[in-house]
């Protein structure tokens, strides 16, 4: 009886992370291939912001970052990819000032990280030194 409990639960295990695997692939963002015109904004601590516009063939927002000339961004590789740590110089620590860099996309919160933002022509995203 423990043996049919346990394959079963085993089952039910497989069958929910193919959901999932399925699902991502599913609806995860595709990237967009060819050249693209985009902007990104950063948005300093004191609020003062700079803006950068490139056309580029990246098809994330990790590949336009080391394309566009004069900003810095000094990040650490994490198990959910890419983790801005610095940018131009402006260090955001969470685990120090309870603050860090977030990625906003066409004027909304970005929901994926720089490794996984699809970039598309006329996209503005802007890196915002913020304080949780």
């Amino acid at each position: 009886m423990k043996k049919k409990n346990l394959f079963l639960t085993l089952i039910a295990i497989v069958a929910v992370v193919s959901v999932f695997i399925f699902a991502y692939k599913t609806y995860a963002p595709k990237a967009a291939e060819g050249s693209k015109n985009i902007t990104i904004e950063v948005v300093n601590a004191a609020g003062e912001t700079k803006a950068y516009t490139l056309s580029t063939d990246a098809e994330y927002l990790e590949q336009a970052f080391a394309e566009t000339e004069g900003l810095e961004i000094t990040n650490e590789e994490g198990p959910y990819g890419m983790t801005i740590m610095a940018v131009n110089g402006e260090e955001a620590r969470y685990e120090v000032n309870n603050a860090y860099w977030s990625i906003m996309v066409n004027g909304e919160y970005g929901m994926y990280g720089a490794s996984e933002q699809v970039v598309n022509d006329g996209d503005v995203f802007q890196l915002v030194y913020t304080i949780g």
